[in-house]
């Protein structure tokens, strides 16, 4: 098993956090262009979101694939062929000739996508010691925000130069420059004992996860937590194009800078996680969530970025928790397991815009902070109840 610190955790863990970055950088790049893609297709909001809901949907439903199917094959050869599609498909959205194309082409990116994230963390539960499995998943889901900040400013940058076309370019460039890299670093894996793929054994794992009170918490938590976090950045972005601020979309990839809060949160939860248990870790950065969106009711611009890098913060310190709660307490099949929280995770980002919409035409901003206190009440809820249900680290499954 790997330690902490050690040259080899180190190559490894650049590797997989270089590969988060890759993964957040092709799906959110389109995000800023969202009111450019409204006006140039004439389609309203909720049909525009799909060009992020699709991908996250076809994202969500690929776990199901690549979780079980790592746990019989290995997971390095799948995060290497997958990332190297999506850097494919990036530069195939370029040459998109209509909005139905862009649509299925994003589909396919948003299922090839989901090679890395389905395995990533069961790879160091197989390779990792414990307390370096948990340094580690931090410093990785910083990369994630770091993925979601270049992919909104690469993408909000170079469509003002090109627009959509050139943002395709560049994205699928990098990603394939990037590849290359984590291909030459990703160590092989000498912890992993592969399984006999069996459909049903396959589908009886995800029922016994499904069936386990602590997992099936994490699986909610995460997906609740990500309906509100991911879709307020895209309504935001309609709410800044508009007067009084009329943002271009340089500017609103820019806001995306505000992830940083979410970097540093991720990458301070294993230190937090030394003096509190991980459930009081997801309570915590809950009601920092929740403070978060109230901040950004205000009308100045200033206090709003505040506002969204406190949601940041306090989303990634849950994220992290959740997440390497499910690592440490599946018992067999971490790669479904880990796979059946990201499932919730995209699929709850896929479904925020049909919960949020009729917020945003009711009551615009302030409608949208209703329905997310509504959702995050119900995820501070299950985090109590995690918290005092069982000491940390208990078997799951």
């Amino acid at each position: 098993m790997i330690r902490m610190r050690t040259a080899a955790w180190w190559r490894a863990t650049l590797a997989l956090s270089l590969g988060s970055l890759l993964v957040f950088l092709n799906l959110y790049a389109p995000q800023p262009l969202l009111p450019d893609l409204r006006e140039a297709y004439g389609v309203s909001t909720l049909v525009v979101g799909l060009v992020m809901s699709v991908a996250t949907l076809a994202l969500a439903a690929s776990l199901l694939v690549f979780g079980p199917l790592s746990d019989a094959i290995g997971r390095g050869g799948i995060m290497r062929l997958t990332l190297f599609a999506a850097g494919v498909l990036s530069l195939a959205l370029a040459l998109a000739p209509n909005f139905e194309t862009l649509l299925v082409l994003r589909t396919l990116q948003g299922f090839v996508l989901g090679g890395l994230p389905a395995v990533a963390i069961a790879w160091m539960g197989d390779e990792f010691e414990p307390d370096a499995m948990l340094a580690a998943v931090g410093l990785y889901i910083g990369a994630n925000t770091l993925g979601g900040i270049s992919g909104r400013v690469v993408g909000g940058g170079m469509a003002e130069i090109g627009g959509s076309t050139a943002s395709f370019l560049a994205v699928g460039a990098i990603t394939l420059v990037g590849v290359a890299v984590f291909w030459r670093l990703l160590p092989p894996s000498r912890g992993f004992t592969p399984r006999r793929f069996e459909l049903a054994g396959a589908l009886a794992d995800l029922a016994a996860h499904l069936r386990t009170p602590a997992l099936l918490a994490a699986y909610l938590l995460g997906g609740l937590n990500f309906l509100i976090f991911i879709n307020q950045y895209s309504y935001l972005t309609f709410r800044l194009a508009e007067p009084p601020f009329e943002l271009g979309a340089t500017l609103l990839g820019l806001i995306f800078l505000t992830y940083l809060g979410g970097t540093l949160g991720s990458s301070l939860s294993g230190r937090l996680v030394r003096h509190l248990s991980q459930p009081a870790c997801m309570v915590m950065g809950i009601l920092i969530l929740m403070a978060g969106t109230l901040v950004t009711l205000s009308d100045r611009l200033p206090v709003i970025l505040a506002g969204l890098t406190i949601n940041a913060f306090g989303f990634f310190v849950a994220h992290s928790m959740a997440s390497s709660w499910v690592g440490r307490n599946a018992r067999r099949a971490r790669g479904s397991a880990s796979a059946l929280y990201l499932v919730f995770y995209y699929t709850g980002a896929s479904l925020g815009v049909f919960w949020l919409e009729p917020f945003w035409g009711l009551g615009g901003w302030p409608g949208i902070a209703l329905g997310s206190w509504l959702v995050l009440g119900v995820t501070l809820s299950i985090a109590i109840w995690l918290w005092r249900r069982r000491p940390e680290g208990a078997a799951a499954s």
